[in-house]
């Protein structure tokens, strides 16, 4: 579990309820059940009328992906690889068939396969970067889903707050319960804005990370079988492949 997110979002929410009483307001008053159904059952639908189904719940997924520790190892896939690379080495890639089923990775134990099944570089290189490709093509539309409920979410609040002036000025006649009134309807503009910049912009861009970690661990693996198929020495097959570990500073750490 990563806790970072949930760290986050917390402190965010304790700094704004905070200041909120260091200013003289109250709890209270910042509390609408009605207020955050409009928002966040009107943020849903206009999303749910925007993507299908399918990449929504792909989305949840990704996000709920997002609190777990990443998958991609990339010291441990280099490891492998050099473990790999010496048993093809001494014994051939054939060597290599029962070492794939045990693989860390399914996208390793494909690319191993081909490998050991014989088929040429450009087959394995070509095949591996359309796997690739299809992944990258889904997680960009789950980082675009939370991208559109960060968009749509301030202003299905603002829709809230109309709604309750409305509300309010068809009660003109109770003047006491006017100022009450008017500073409750704003409370769905809260909760938009809120929402949006705490939980669904910053969730889109932590799925964007996972998914430029989960890309460079296949780039690591598209370079690892074909360095196997070249028949390259075991160090200098290590060597290439720790060019993609954090340190080198070509990519991004892992958050």
């Amino acid at each position: 579990m990563q806790p970072g997110p949930i760290i986050g979002i917390v402190f965010a929410l304790v700094a704004i309820l905070l200041g909120n009483t260091l200013e003289g307001g109250h709890i209270g008053s910042i509390v609408g059940g009605p207020a955050a159904m409009i928002v966040i059952g009107g943020t849903i639908g206009a999303v749910m009328v925007q993507y299908p189904l399918g990449v929504l719940a792909g989305a949840v997924k990704a996000a709920g992906g997002t609190f777990k520790k990443s998958p991609a190892d990339l010291q441990k896939l280099v490891d492998e690889f050099f473990d790999y690379a010496t048993r093809a080495r001494k014994d051939g890639l054939l060597s290599l068939e029962k070492a794939a089923e045990g693989a860390s990775d399914p996208f390793l134990r494909k690319a191993l396969m081909m490998v050991v099944d014989g088929a040429d570089a450009s087959a394995v290189r070509e095949t591996l970067e359309i796997a690739m490709s299809q992944e990258e093509e889904h997680g960009e539309h789950y980082v675009k889903a939370f991208e559109a409920a960060g968009g749509y979410c301030p202003t299905v609040g603002i829709i809230g707050a109309v709604l309750g002036l409305i509300h309010v000025m068809s009660n003109l006649s109770d003047i006491a319960a006017v100022g009450s009134g008017i500073a409750a309807a704003f409370v769905a503009t809260i909760y938009g804005v809120a929402a949006a910049n705490i939980i669904f912009l910053p969730i889109g861009g932590r799925i964007k990370l996972r998914q430029k970690e989960a890309l460079v661990a296949k780039e690591l693996i598209l370079n690892g079988v074909l360095a196997l198929q070249a028949g390259l020495n075991p160090k200098l097959v290590r060597e290439r492949l720790s060019e993609y570990l954090p340190h080198t500073g070509k990519h991004a750490p892992k958050g």
